[in-house]
């Protein structure tokens, strides 16, 4: 995996698989926590209760650590993981999808089924545009309000991006800064007088 760039998707998409009477729906969605996947699976199963399974795969982290399949009740092996694959085969993460079947009759056997699943993937993830996002680290910037657009400057000139900000007197500024450009920015910031930095832990 490249240490500075993650592949991920932008915004969510649907595709849909028949096979011998069963219906099969994907849905991808963006994600960064596990939170966020309790949350879609759940709008997904008020939004389809009569659906047989709501097998799913997910994996979040730049790293790609934190993964999980389900399989919701089809034989194992046979739905979370060929759903895991698609995402794999495309280098994404931060992404979770999620298959709603609903049964049309006839088994479909375990070949049908890791077909099934892994087909109706790949169509939602050929419709979900991927895009590159930059790994980055997080930093707690704090200074005086009136250094707000300086600081601002740096942050918009290496694309940094804004987690969170608590503005009084003092302002305090949790950043993302591209890995890639990190020297970089670290330099510019010492450069300013009166602005401390550290590094922040995300919860």
């Amino acid at each position: 995996m490249d240490p500075f760039f993650y592949n991920t998707i932008e915004q969510p998409a649907v595709a849909e698989f028949k096979d011998r009477g069963s219906k099969f729906l994907a849905y991808s969605f963006p994600v960064l926590s596990i939170e966020a996947c309790k949350k879609q699976l759940a709008n997904l199963k008020k939004e389809h209760p009569k659906a047989v399974h709501h097998c799913l795969a997910y994996r979040i982290g730049v790293d790609g650590a934190t993964f999980r399949v389900s399989d919701d009740g089809e034989p194992s092996g046979s739905a979370g993981r060929p759903i895991l694959g698609q995402i794999d085969s495309k280098q994404l993460t931060n992404i979770m999808v999620v298959v709603v079947r609903y049964f049309g009759g006839t088994l479909l056997g375990v070949p049908g089924l890791i077909n099934a699943y892994k087909t109706t993937t790949s169509l939602a993830l050929q419709l979900s545009p991927i895009i590159q996002k930059a790994v980055e680290v997080n930093y707690v910037l704090n200074f005086d309000y009136q250094q707000m657009n300086e600081v601002m400057m740096i942050v918009k000139q290496y694309n940094c991006s804004v987690v969170e900000q608590v503005a009084q007197l003092f302002v305090e500024l949790k950043i993302g800064i591209p890995k890639h450009r990190l020297e970089e920015v670290i330099h510019k910031i010492q450069d300013l007088q009166g602005v401390s930095y550290k590094t922040a832990l995300l919860v």
